[in-house]
């Protein structure tokens, strides 16, 4: 239960086109992460597959059937937005049974499965709060709560955890992840943040400007991107990018080289460069060498590391972890 299929989506704001022919598989139970840059159309196929907005063309396919003409609450959907969407004068447990009530659930089957909610999101001592006087990441515990009673063949979550602060997000994020393993839901989540991507997915779809570049397991797209804008977008630091002329290549454009697979010497190597910025984050040491004609270079290091700012330094990259792209920036020799 649970499986989506779009097939060749597009969606038009008038004469802007916003999505040009998405075609995508989610099976049972898989954790599929829409990312991208703004404006690359991910919160708009979100809004597609719910049916908040119709697919100009294409079909979209829940569980077997075309939904195109369905309204959205008849799709077996369930959605988490951004923005709580609480009604201010209900308590808890009155928002997260909501839905049910006006579905004309019975009380005792309301009661039950908001109990069951409640307590796989710990909101028990919550439940007669009114959303006021709960924090921002209780409140979207809440809003998660609301979607779990419906017992939706799919959740779709539209940027959960923007609003709230880091340590809320990390916590958060740790919840929905141990909610999917629990559920064994289909959920399809569109965010901004790649760390996001990477810890929580089975599958992540990259989308850039209304088009898919590529769709995998994370650590596919991280080893084996097939363009250059996908080798970019995921990593952090960014992989670092060098016109292979500077380097003396001939078989490609431009040279990628993740910041990890970089080394640091002090006295030889193959790039000279000037200690320009370093970044001390305990466990790495991100360090900043500006290397003339080849650019700025970032060099990832394992553990706390000293290098004076204006020392000049040389690095290595590992021959067996350089990416190669073409002029138009499709990788070659994708393993």
């Amino acid at each position: 239960m649970g499986s989506l299929v779009l097939s060749d989506v597009h969606k038009s704001f008038g004469a802007v086109d916003v999505l040009k022919g998405i075609d995508l598989e989610v099976s049972d139970g898989e954790f599929v992460i829409f990312v991208g840059p703004s404006g690359c159309g991910k919160s708009t196929l979100l809004r597609v597959i719910a049916g908040l907005e119709d697919a100009t063309n294409g079909t979209v396919n829940i569980d077997g059937e075309v939904v195109n003409q369905t309204p959205p609450s008849d799709r077996g959907i369930a959605m988490v937005f951004q923005t709580y969407a609480l009604y201010p004068h209900l308590t808890v447990k009155d928002n997260m049974g909501l839905g049910l009530k006006q579905a004309k659930h019975a009380k005792t089957e309301i009661a039950k499965r908001v109990d069951v909610a409640s307590k796989m999101l710990s909101l028990d001592p919550l439940l007669e709060r009114r959303p006021a006087e709960l924090s921002g990441g209780q409140r979207q515990r809440v809003a998660i709560g609301r979607a779990i009673v419906r017992k939706p063949e799919l959740f779709l979550f539209d940027e959960p955890l923007s609003n709230l602060d880091a340590a809320l997000r990390v916590n958060t994020r740790l919840e929905i992840a141990r909610l999917h393993r629990e559920l064994g839901a289909t959920m399809v989540y569109v965010t901004h943040d790649q760390t996001e991507a990477m810890t929580l997915a089975d599958k992540i779809v990259i989308l850039n400007d209304g088009k898919v570049e590529q769709v995998g397991s994370p650590m596919e797209l991280y080893h084996n991107p097939t363009n250059r804008f996908v080798a970019g977008f995921i990593g952090s630091p960014q992989m670092n990018f060098i016109d292979a002329a500077n380097l003396g290549k001939t078989d490609c454009k431009t040279i990628g080289i993740r910041p990890e697979h970089i080394s640091l010497d002090l006295k030889k190597g193959e790039i000279e460069g000037i200690v320009s910025h370093i970044e001390k984050l305990g466990g790495d040491t991100n360090v900043y060498l500006n290397c003339g004609d080849i650019g700025l270079l970032s060099v990832r290091l394992f553990g706390d590391h000293d290098y004076a700012i204006d020392a000049k330094a040389f690095a290595t990259m590992a021959a067996d972890s350089v990416f190669k792209f073409d002029g138009d920036g499709n990788r070659v020799q994708v393993a």
